[in-house]
C-alpha cells in the first residue's frame, strides 16, 4: 500500500524536486489557482480536477476520472419558452 501524502508533505515534495506549483501545473495540464488551493487544504478533493489534482500529487489514493466534478442541470424538456 502507498503512503499518501500530506498536503504539506506534497508541496515539500514538489520543493524537494525543484519544481513550482505553477510549473507542476501546467506540465499536468491542471488549474494553477486549484493546485494551490489543494495544497493550502482549502478543498476536499471528492470530484473532479480537484480528485485528480489529489491522485497526481499523492494526497488521496484514487483513479484519474474524466468526469467533471460539476453538471449543468438538466434542462426542462417541453417546457414553454
Amino acid at each position: 500500500m502507498k503512503t499518501l501524502r500530506t498536503p504539506a508533505e506534497a508541496r515539500a515534495w514538489l520543493e524537494f524536486q525543484g519544481i513550482s506549483i505553477a510549473q507542476w501545473a501546467r506540465e499536468n495540464k491542471k488549474s494553477d489557482s486549484l493546485v494551490r488551493e489543494i495544497l493550502a487544504g482549502k478543498k476536499k478533493c471528492h470530484r473532479g480536477e480537484s480528485h485528480n489534482i489529489a491522485v497526481l500529487l499523492g494526497i488521496k489514493e484514487g483513479i484519474l476520472t474524466s468526469r467533471p466534478g460539476r453538471v449543468a442541470p438538466a434542462t426542462m424538456q417541453g417546457a414553454a419558452a
